[in-house]
């Protein structure tokens, strides 16, 4: 096999399509636009033959963004059997560095929306879609610093395998390498991390629907899955985002799961109360950078079952306080009291940016639910309800910049 580095062409560079990109078209769908007429004009165009493949691979984020999955990753499978490069608005007209993203061909969720952290920058970002099928491009665009956006999800496993293949021979710096992204899923995540001080992780089990149909029966004790005991958190495997996220609390409400679901494996997990003293349970997203930890969001609830978009945070000015409070005092509060376990974690993972979400035990430990290089940091809350907001994601951002430019400069001083 060939050792020496791949090759770079700027001439590469010329063959990306332009886009408005997720960044934008989220922000519309978030601010309540009508993404409809949008999607009219550019269905039509696509229909007879007009649209660029930059205004494709918009089309397929707007069916997604309009709640038609399977018409957007359709669109998206059909756009790239003929493009996989793809250029991001920049604020810039003179870009100082240029990102190359290798993403995997699947839904918006999958790979990491990095464009939300690049956009106020003066970086140019490149999107290559690693798609089975097609080899990777030979010259490569010229960039500065590559990134892997690709998540650990099955539909990933594709992409990440194939930029494995080359990583060693990358010809600049190669961020959050494939063979770290596949320690993320649940399971290996536990592996990985266990043991660590001052962290609760409860054991999650990879199961499969013929053994919990045994369990859900009473034909089997829930034991001989991973040694567990009801109540279980559940899941299907791959899921994030609360998707098909349920608590079980014995065979008879398996069976019931069980027959409202399709999936053919699931992830279980033993089920801690993190409530706090008052009864609300408390969850917390933060990002690493550059092996840095970051405050990214709270959320406050009185279900366990939370994420920020069913904690009712922007109708609660008691909750904003708190949560404003969790950021602009990390580095002496959450951050401090954590540190050694949060710079533990960010040793054992290893990846330049990824994010857990977490809570606290009532004796004190970081209680970690998962970690995954995909969850969405974004600046599109209203300024005006969250007004501690974008300072925040401001510092986060900056640190993505600062990281980039360090390794690009890393790069260049051996080079010399």
């Amino acid at each position: 096999m060939k050792s020496e580095p791949l090759e770079l062409a700027a001439s590469a560079n010329a063959l990306c399509a332009d886009r408005v990109g997720l960044a934008k078209l989220a922000k519309w769908a978030f601010d309540g636009r009508d993404l409809r007429p949008l999607w009219g004009d550019l269905i039509a165009k696509l229909l007879d033959g007009t649209a660029d493949a930059g205004e494709g691979l918009d089309l397929t984020l707007i069916a997604q963004l309009l709640g038609d999955k399977p018409a957007g990753l359709t669109i998206q499978r059909d756009v790239l059997r003929s493009h996989q490069l793809f250029r991001s608005p920049c604020c810039s007209e003179a870009p100082r560095l240029r990102v190359l993203a290798l993403a995997a061909a699947t839904d918006m969720g999958s790979n990491t929306p990095i464009e939300f952290l690049l956009e106020e920058s003066d970086f140019e970002l490149m999107v290559l879609y690693v798609v089975p099928d097609a080899e990777l491009p030979d010259p490569l665009p010229d960039h500065d610093v590559a990134i892997v956006i690709a998540s650990d999800s099955e539909d990933c496993q594709h992409a990440l395998r194939q930029i494995d293949q080359v990583a060693a021979r990358w010809p600049r710096p190669l961020l959050n390498p494939p063979r770290l992204i596949g320690n993320l899923d649940r399971d290996k995540l536990h592996r990985l991390l266990d043991g660590t001080a001052g962290l609760s992780m409860p054991a999650t089990i990879a199961a499969d629907r013929a053994a919990l149909v045994e369990v859900a029966a009473e034909r089997a004790e829930l034991g001989i899955v991973g040694g567990l005991g009801f109540p279980i958190i559940i899941r299907p495997r791959g899921s994030h985002a609360g998707f098909g996220l349920a608590k079980i609390e014995d065979a008879a409400a398996l069976d019931r799961y069980l027959g409202g679901r399709g999936e053919p494996e699931f992830f279980i997990a033993p089920f801690i109360d993190y409530s706090s003293a008052d009864g609300q349970f408390r969850k917390y997203r933060v990002v690493f950078v550059d092996g840095q930890a970051y405050a990214c969001h709270m959320a406050i609830a009185d279900r366990w079952d939370i994420w920020y978009l069913n904690a009712g945070m922007a109708g609660s000015p008691s909750k904003q306080l708190e949560e404003a409070t969790f950021m602009q005092t990390f580095e002496i509060g959450f951050g401090r009291r954590h540190r050694t376990t949060l710079a533990l974690i960010a040793e054992r993972i290893g990846l330049d940016y990824f994010i857990i979400d977490c809570a606290e035990t009532r004796d004190g430990a970081l209680l970690v639910f998962e970690a995954d290089n995909t969850a969405v940091v974004h600046n599109m809350d209203s300024p005006q309800i969250f007004s501690y907001k974008p300072p925040q994601m401001t510092k986060i951002f900056a640190a993505v910049v600062t990281m980039m430019e360090r390794r690009a400069v890393e790069r260049r001083e051996r080079a010399a």
